[in-house]
């Protein structure tokens, strides 16, 4: 990665290098034979290896962090940015118009102005670029995604909601005015940052709810569904903090619509992603865990008759930093860059 034989390799930076995203990123990057690291930014962390950050990646042979007023963006082709939500935003304004970016950060997910300044506390501040961001949310945006400047890279919650609700919502075979999602991750979708919640004693032998009816990933979701249903849809979502550092489930709660059936959502969905290489619909009967993906950019879903009749249950599970964030932002890079989109990403999920 660090060093690339090609000579038309991709120059690569990565702003905010130091956090659990940028630390998966450069993992994912370490296989991938189209790139070259040229430039780590991380503020606290500026003038450090990357071994002290990341022990593990110390073999790369990666650039030392720096600052990020001292990067050298002339010699980049795309950046990664894995900043702050709120601070993105500005920074991305700044930065010269022929990079290509690919934003982990939540800044420019959400189309509606007004709905960003509503759930993220402030007005945006480069309305601009947030109007040319394209959600790459790749097997639904793929089309949009290879000719884009600017990629949104979607949330880990939304990912997980939206792989198996938006081809069932196009098919009309589900209620889209009935859908709870209650969903559970592991801790490290909190971010590196050091924080109370995610003390291991307030995190072990426990599970708790959080962001109860105020998430930001909830109008991220409705947003997606809402283009699939060509109506505003409204959702259930619960997000809850489990004792584990990676991984997603969502189950998602469903009222069947057109006399479709469970195996009728099933089928649509496996004729959707047939052919899809990080998303499997499995056998009936089969259901999805966080153990089968964890450190792959997989997303498995299972579809479950209710015992309540006309309704089923839908299960979807990533890893939260993989497919719900840096796995995510690779595949976009590939699509973007018209690199085969495995490429870097063909880890098998480990187990147990």
């Amino acid at each position: 990665m660090a060093k690339s034989s090609k000579a038309n390799a991709l120059r690569i930076g990565v702003l905010g290098a130091s956090g659990y995203t940028g630390g998966e990123l450069l993992r994912l990057l370490a296989r991938h034979d189209g790139v070259e690291l040229r430039m780590l930014s991380a503020e606290r962390r500026a003038g450090q290896t990357l071994a002290a950050v990341f022990p593990h990646l110390g073999h790369l042979g990666a650039p030392d962090l720096i600052k990020l007023e001292d990067a050298d963006y002339g010699a980049l082709d795309l950046v990664f940015c894995c900043l702050p939500h709120g601070t993105t935003q500005e920074v991305i304004a700044a930065l010269p118009r022929t990079l290509k970016i690919v934003d982990l950060s939540a800044d420019f997910r959400l189309t509606d102005p007004k709905s960003y300044a509503r759930w993220y506390g402030h007005e945006h501040r480069a309305l601009e670029l947030q109007a040319e961001a394209v959600y790459g949310l790749t097997e639904l945006k793929r089309a949009a995604v290879a000719k884009a400047r600017l990629v949104a890279n979607p949330g880990c919650y939304p990912t997980s909601a939206q792989l198996p609700l938006v081809p069932l919502l196009e098919a009309g075979a589900i209620e889209s005015g009935d859908i709870i999602i209650d969903a559970k991750s592991g801790v490290s979708g909190a971010g590196r940052e050091a924080k109370e919640t995610s003390l291991f004693a307030e995190v072990s032998e426990g599970i708790n709810a959080y962001g109860i009816a105020s998430h930001r990933h909830a109008p991220e979701i409705e947003q997606g569904l809402a283009e699939a249903a060509r109506k505003p849809v409204i959702v259930n979502f619960t997000p809850h903090l489990m004792p584990m550092n990676r991984g997603i489930l969502s189950s998602i709660y469903v009222k069947l619509a057109g006399g479709a059936s469970a195996d009728d959502l099933r089928t649509t969905l496996t004729k959707r992603y047939a052919g899809e290489p990080f998303v499997r619909v499995l056998p009936k009967g089969q259901a999805p865990a966080t153990r089968h993906v964890r450190g792959s950019n997989l997303c498995l879903i299972g579809v479950f008759a209710d015992r309540v009749p006309g309704r089923a249950i839908v299960l979807s599970a990533i890893d939260n930093l993989v497919k719900g964030a840096s796995g995510q932002a690779v595949q976009n890079m590939n699509v973007m860059a018209g690199l085969a989109e495995t490429t870097g990403l063909e880890q098998v999920a480990l187990f147990p």
